[in-house]
């Protein structure tokens, strides 16, 4: 095939044509910093006993951040079972070579999603005797023990056997001969609450009736049987919420679920949005700008357009709320965010270009923008904000 020139000398045919051959950071894309998992786990892992087991939850795609990538760093760290949301994330984690201990903790209450589940090691989330027969009878047929997790409610009102009818329960569970128990859980609603450690509190409350049906089925002979109730502010409260195993997400991310967290606890964010400049453009003082046109300029300001949107995960809330980084200097978001672009006001700067980076959350210099920074501002939690972000973001690991 013959090539083919312009006037200048420019080979076209030597540009691809393929998604694959794109650049991920040809636009807006999300860095991943493994070692900081890793050094966040092992941290947090230090605050435990030594027989006390580090699940890493690592659902919604590793709340943002790549779930592959999290589960490899985050086993290096210490832990030694990861939590999944639905079937099809850990099946994915099973296909990516995860050979741990994998736990769904949504409810999988289908005959085919279990048998699905069974036939790729997955434990799942049990909450009512019927779906421990049909794990019995999946078991039965293929001569195998099914292993799964009994959940309890015991104040969160969402998945869960009854508390009062779980003892009664759980001795027939008990002769079920094709069903293998590795653990028995509870979830705390309100841990991250400032009053969690009151005697009153409903996170006591919670876990002393934990206490008390694990002392009524005298679970504590049998320590095959992980016992597990803390999330990342259960865990981070007291070691009273410890037990066998804690499931921990939102702290081995980087960032702590409670308003006052142990100093001595050093934990890095992992997480870095950036963005690149798409075009520069300067307006008169009285020109509204974007949608609704709620942003008048109060005087001749330099806009730079930026590739991302709420299409991408960034709250249209936040509009006119956020800062940018840009060389260790703040510049201010302004406008309404739409689906695929949002402004930024850099007037008086001569350094961004076309082609620059901003930087939307993560740390550059002594600046900083956290996830909790934007839930703040956009009245939500930081776990909505990092599991917003859309798969049209690369997600780029920088280790």
């Amino acid at each position: 095939m013959q090539t083919r020139h312009t006037n200048q000398g420019f080979n076209f045919d030597k540009y691809p044509t393929f998604e694959k051959d794109i650049d991920p950071k040809q636009r807006a894309w999300i860095e991943v910093k493994g070692k900081a998992i890793e050094t966040n786990v092992r941290n947090l892992r230090a605050k435990l006993s030594k027989n006390c087991q580090f699940m890493a939850v690592v659902k919604a795609d590793g709340y943002g951040h790549d779930a592959k990538v999290v589960s490899d760093y985050a086993i290096k760290g210490g832990a030694s079972q990861l939590g999944v949301a639905t079937l099809k994330e850990g099946i994915k984690l099973r296909s990516s070579g995860v050979k741990e201990p994998i736990l769904v903790l949504g409810n999988l209450y289908t005959k085919r999603d279990l048998i699905i589940s069974f036939k790729n090691d997955l434990m799942p989330t049990i909450s009512s005797i019927r779906e421990c027969l049909i794990c019995n009878n999946i078991g039965k047929h293929y001569g195998l023990k099914f292993s799964l997790h009994l959940k309890v409610d015991t104040g969160m009102s969402r998945l869960g056997f009854e508390s009062d009818k779980f003892v009664q329960q759980f001795k027939k569970i008990k002769s079920f001969e094709n069903i293998s128990i590795k653990g028995i859980y509870s979830h705390l609603s309100s841990a991250d609450e400032d009053n969690s450690l009151a005697p009153q509190s409903s996170t006591q409350s919670q876990r002393l009736k934990f206490q008390e049906l694990l002392k009524q089925i005298n679970v504590d002979r049998n320590h095959n049987i992980k016992i597990h109730l803390a999330n990342s502010a259960g865990m981070l409260l007291h070691k009273d919420f410890h037990f066998h195993m804690v499931r921990v997400g939102l702290s081995m991310y980087g960032y702590s679920p409670l308003a006052k967290m142990d100093k001595n606890l050093s934990l890095e964010p992992a997480l870095f949005l950036k963005v690149k400049v798409a075009f520069i453009r300067t307006i008169d003082q009285g020109v509204r700008v974007s949608y609704g046109g709620k942003f008048v300029s109060s005087r001749k300001t330099k806009l730079a357009v930026l590739s991302i949107g709420y299409a991408d995960g960034v709250p249209r809330n936040l509009s006119g709320k956020i800062n940018v980084i840009h060389d260790n200097k703040f510049y201010s978001q302004v406008g309404s965010i739409t689906m695929d672009q949002m402004m930024v006001d850099i007037t008086g700067s001569n350094e961004i270009k076309v082609g620059s980076t901003m930087l939307l959350l993560g740390s550059e210099g002594d600046k900083t923008i956290s996830p909790t920074d934007w839930a703040y501002q956009s009245n939500t939690i930081p776990w909505e904000i990092l599991c917003s972000f859309k798969n049209r973001l690369p997600r780029v690991q920088i280790d």
